[in-house]
């Protein structure tokens, strides 16, 4: 440790969450970062992922803005912009019903593009170490947390952050120790319901991932619409798919989603994520309009993704340990927003542990200033993303929208669009600044 850190904080996980983290950390000098990745090197798995204005703020204010402009096609603008374009596809002859517009861009980028940026921007001195999967840690109410690796290693740090995603060590860890010392006051129900939340859940829908080269798909399918538009989402009843072009325009980030609501909360059966044929979904979209089967036929190899959620905690802290992104909330895809909520944390986080008047001795206080702003506004996001996924399959509470005739069926359509536009529009009408400035207005107070 520097003879001059006031903290030392010690990151599990190399992710969006974990690297952003340590960038906007890596601000305050007096502060020693160790990040520590389970794998064996810094890989990003996955595809795409959107980022709106209000993370996007975050992304300029850390720096990362010209050079992550580089590796997208997304042409940043502010004021109305056209974004997704909407259609019913489960049928023979498609439609479309709606465009959202978004105040400011929805920027789209390979994930691999995105991580790679934020290594270039990190300073030597965030020390980085792969191969390092934590087992459990110990903290005591004085005194340095450690740390204890699955190698058999140790390390010491005066904060532990957990970003190591939806199967998180150190949530299980942090939840583990808040059920023990509810045990040890005889509070049995309190430390049984804890412990509910260390496994992730199903959330009752797989995703078949894949990423098309556009001029395969140009191939098979000269006029596409992904070709010339922002992206594509192809809704129909119990499922939809999702396709925007990534990599300087190079490839398709392509999803087909497959949602069985009713299993929601429940445990899937196989694993979570493996490499499967095409025809283990074409057949659900057999019937869908001809866009949808180009697409089909030009993925190879897609990867199956059973999504999981974390079950809402009531903190997202325990003593001197924090968690942030897929660690804290874990949350479906259908409004684009894990990956900002991640950022969100990551710089509300490195605010208040980066203020001068955080040390040793008060660090608790920053944590908890964190907690109260971070975890109820990330599980209200995680909730408006459920929520969104309803909408996009047609879950509409029994009411089958098929049998309406033509002119109501538009009409209803209008009005669906319209509802998940006022459940999404937190994403590009508010800002962070407010939450930055609460978070400073807590900090700096007397109290």
């Amino acid at each position: 440790m520097s003879s001059t850190s006031r903290l030392r904080v010690a990151i599990c996980g190399a992710g969006i969450g974990g690297l952003t983290f340590a960038l906007a950390l890596s601000r305050y000098p007096d502060i020693d970062i160790d990040i520590y990745e389970s794998a064996r090197q810094l890989t990003e798995v996955g595809a795409g992922i959107g980022i709106f204005p209000r993370p996007w703020k975050i992304i300029k204010m850390l720096g990362l803005e010209a050079d992550l402009l580089k590796v997208t096609e997304t042409q940043v603008a502010d004021g109305p912009v056209s974004s997704f374009r909407y259609r019913k596809s489960d049928q023979r002859e498609g439609m479309e019903f709606f465009t959202l517009v978004t105040q400011g861009s929805l920027v789209l980028f390979h994930r691999a593009d995105y991580q790679q940026t934020l290594l270039n921007h990190l300073p030597r001195r965030c020390r980085t170490h792969c191969s390092k999967r934590l087992r459990s840690y110990t903290q005591r109410q004085s005194g340095p947390i450690e740390l204890f690796f699955e190698d058999g290693t140790t390390a010491f740090c005066d904060v532990l952050v957990g970003a190591d995603g939806l199967k998180s060590s150190v949530r299980a860890s942090l939840l583990s120790e808040k059920a023990r010392w509810a045990q040890a006051e005889g509070r049995w129900k309190e430390a049984s319901e804890i412990l509910t939340h260390v496994d992730p859940v199903w959330c009752g829908t797989n995703a078949y991932r894949a990423l098309i080269p556009v001029e395969k798909l140009r191939a098979i399918a000269p006029n596409h619409r992904v070709l010339s538009t922002p992206g594509v989402q192809y809704l129909g009843k119990h499922g939809y798919i999702i396709a925007y072009r990534i990599s300087g325009g190079k490839l398709v980030n392509f999803v087909a989603f497959v949602s069985r609501h009713h299993l929601e909360n429940t445990k899937f059966n196989g694993p979570w994520m493996s490499t499967v044929d095409p025809s283990a979904f074409a057949s659900f979209f057999a019937h869908w309009e001809p866009d949808v089967q180009a697409l089909i036929a030009c993925t190879e190899k897609p990867m199956q993704w059973a999504i999981h959620t974390v079950r809402p905690m009531q903190s997202f802290i325990s003593g001197r340990v924090a968690l942030l992104g897929d660690a804290a909330h874990s949350m479906t895809p259908h409004q684009g927003s894990g990956a900002g909520q991640a950022i969100e944390d990551a710089y509300i986080l490195a605010t208040v542990l980066g203020h001068s008047n955080t040390n040793r001795s008060n660090v608790h206080r920053a944590l908890r200033i964190y907690d109260s702003i971070r975890c109820p506004a990330a599980y209200k996001v995680m909730e408006k993303c459920r929520i969104n996924g309803r909408y996009f399959t047609f879950e509409l509470d029994g009411f089958d929208l098929d049998h309406l005739p033509p002119k109501q069926q538009w009409d209803y359509l209008q009005q669906l669009g319209q509802t998940w536009v006022r459940n999404w529009e937190w994403a590009w009408t508010t800002s962070v600044d407010g939450t930055v400035q609460e978070a400073l207005r807590q900090l700096e107070s007397r109290i």
